[in-house]
């Protein structure tokens, strides 16, 4: 977990999450079949994780360049509404998601590639936050580094990291 003072008193005064998907919920690889399917694979701790902080009441959010129905049906297994998918400028996006309900302040953003460095800077972001298998800049510009890689149960440790911040760790 992140030991840090002034960052965990940021992680207490969250309201919300915004998730990139390839290279953080994923670990980045995209299958195509032979009949032009896609695949992507998921961790089930991600899952039980997001739904603790969504069950403590931070929103959480997806937002991702590409579009894939495989993205759309995990948000709507775990309880996301809030995605934007196909988005070409992620701050854009978010703003789209602030004026659907998300929270407008004290957001943190996980992401791992250059698409997401301008998040990190959006007005609404407090945390920005990656993974150690990022691009270079991003791991220059981000806040922390999760543990674990992309796709690895990336939301797990920081889940935990949050809620206990906020007293809201309940196992």
């Amino acid at each position: 977990m992140i030991d840090d003072p002034d960052l965990t008193a940021r992680a207490a005064q969250l309201q919300g999450i915004v998730l990139d998907v390839d290279g953080v919920l994923t670990d980045g690889r995209i299958i195509y079949t032979d009949d032009g399917h896609e695949l992507k694979q998921f961790h089930v701790q991600d899952g039980a994780s997001l739904k603790l902080l969504m069950g403590a009441g931070l929103p959480v959010a997806i937002i991702t360049g590409r579009r894939s129905p495989i993205v759309a049906r995990r948000a709507r297994e775990l309880g996301i509404s809030f995605l934007q998918q196909g988005a070409d400028n992620k701050c854009q996006a978010l703003d789209l998601l602030i004026k659907g309900g998300f929270p407008d302040a004290n957001l943190a953003v996980v992401g791992d590639d250059i698409q997401d460095l301008p998040l990190f800077e959006h007005a609404a972001v407090s945390l920005s936050v990656t993974v150690p298998n990022a691009h270079p800049e991003v791991l220059k510009r981000a806040d922390c580094a999760t543990l674990r890689a992309g796709g690895e149960g990336v939301v797990v440790d920081l889940a935990e990291w949050i809620l206990r911040a906020q007293d809201k760790w309940t196992i």
